[in-house]
């Protein structure tokens, strides 16, 4: 056997060691650390809404323009971060990136807290997005390189429940500290990079991926790490199957490509669902931020107070994590993009209610919907997206999705606005709900299939 067959004797064998477990092969608490960085994503994703109302006024903010430049500049990091960093992850791997990205998020954090006027408030905002728009891209890839094959959406959805919280505990923080105190919005930003800060404490705890290791050859690294996995299951009492040449022989693998990520995945199989993937992301992000970043501020220009805009989303947003539990229950049971669907259809239902604004009951009622659909779908979004494209290229092919779909988002942010000034309160919302339905019938006819596929074989 020459060099050559025997390194991807050795890599398929590390892949088959992996295939063959079961359970997840690191400590529970790594699954906790992981979500923090969720945490944080959902907090800061949220926090910008219920911190605009206080912001400006004192920035002397008006007009559509200003509040782009406070509400969508973010947007435009996550852009640029998910999708450089996202390229960065595919050449350096996803651990040193996972690190870089909560660094990033800090400083953002910091330095919105500290902002004295909206310049200053622009240029942190991007900083921000760059670390958020790529932590969303990183901690999918992540978990799903090292989660056995018909539990993927089940751990994945775990990191995602407990991520969620972020977005279901900050209108309460921000009840709190944003309508009583004139540098409420300030502490509420604060709080977001201590959580950043342990977060990066925390990560470097975290092993690299033994697939993306594979991918660029480093064999050697790849096979301690696996080996550790082995022993860790064996001191909890699990045995592993036995691993036959037949098992390893089965592992279709690839290692590091010579083109650029990108290019490499606008050929067949990759191309169409570039396309599905751009479309979805894009199409739901329209809805997802424009209601998330402006909704607050929409209400409380009709006439309701800054307090009670935010206490109707607050309340609505108990439905977080109920949401994201209801969709764990399945994420491995039924098919990934049918979920997606059915949390599309809840997503349009809910602006519909809320936009009738008939009643206190229809705006809690709406957002509890809205809250409850949104954690259904993006947890397995995420895992679905991430999952369909090869390890030498998957945050960059989740970056071109997702990443750049949040121009979507900055779009939904600057004229949900403009669409409510000019057919209506309702019909704004209703439209945000219409661009989200469109978005899951697209996703329902040209996803692939990938629940309890092996990684290796959906990304193939």
């Amino acid at each position: 056997m020459n060099a050559d067959s025997s390194n991807e004797h050795e890599a398929k064998s590390i892949i088959a060691r992996m295939q063959r477990i079961d359970k997840w092969p690191l400590p529970s608490s790594f699954l906790a650390i992981i979500a923090i960085g969720y945490f944080f994503t959902f907090y800061d994703v949220t926090d910008i809404g219920f911190a605009m109302p206080a912001i400006a006024p004192q920035f002397h903010l008006t007009g559509s323009e200003s509040l782009f430049l406070a509400l969508s500049i973010g947007l435009i990091g996550y852009v640029f971060g998910s999708f450089i960093i996202g390229v960065l992850s595919d050449k350096y791997g996803r651990y040193p990136m996972l690190i870089v990205t909560m660094i990033l998020m800090a400083v953002g954090s910091f330095g919105d807290a500290a902002s004295i006027n909206l310049y200053m408030l622009i240029i942190f905002r991007f900083i921000t997005g760059l670390g958020l728009g790529a932590d969303l891209n990183l901690i999918p890839a992540y978990i799903g390189e090292f989660a056995p094959a018909d539990r993927r959406g089940h751990l994945a959805q775990i990191t995602f429940f407990l991520g969620i919280l972020g977005q279901a505990v900050t209108p309460f923080v921000a009840l709190a500290l944003v309508p009583p105190y004139v540098f409420g919005w300030r502490i509420l930003f604060f709080i977001g990079g201590l959580i950043a800060v342990i977060a990066v404490i925390l990560r470097a705890q975290l092993p690299r991926s033994p697939r993306w290791l594979v991918s660029k050859g480093r064999l050697k690294e790849a096979d301690g790490i696996v080996a550790n996995f082995e022993s860790y299951l064996a001191k909890k009492g699990e045995k592993l199957p036995e691993l036959t040449e037949n098992d390893i022989n089965k592992v279709d693998i690839v290692t590091e490509t010579n083109r650029l990520p990108f290019s490499y995945l606008w050929q067949k199989p990759y191309r169409l669902r570039m396309v599905v993937f751009g479309l979805w992301w894009g199409l739901w992000y329209i809805g997802n931020y424009a209601f998330l970043g402006d909704a607050a501020t929409l209400l409380s220009d009709t006439g309701i107070s800054v307090a009670s805009s935010i206490l109707y989303l607050a309340i609505g947003a108990i439905g977080y994590p109920i949401g994201a539990i209801s969709s764990w229950f399945i994420s491995d049971k039924i098919e990934r993009k049918y979920i997606v669907f059915g949390g599309s259809i809840m997503w349009l239902i809910a602006m519909i209610i809320f936009g009738t604004k008939a009643n206190d009951i229809a705006l809690i009622v709406g957002s509890f919907l809205a809250s409850y659909s949104l954690a259904f779908l993006l947890g397995i979004a995420y895992i679905y997206t991430s999952e369909s494209y090869p390890t030498r290229a998957r945050t960059s092919g989740f970056a071109m999705g997702d990443g750049l779909g949040h121009i979507g988002g900055a779009i939904g942010a600057l004229f949900l606005p403009l669409w409510v000034a000019s057919i209506g309160f309702f019909g704004g919302f209703a439209f945000i709900g219409v661009t989200t339905m469109i978005a899951g019938i697209i996703l329902v006819i040209g996803g692939s299939v990938a629940t309890k596929k092996q990684l290796e074989t959906v990304s193939a």
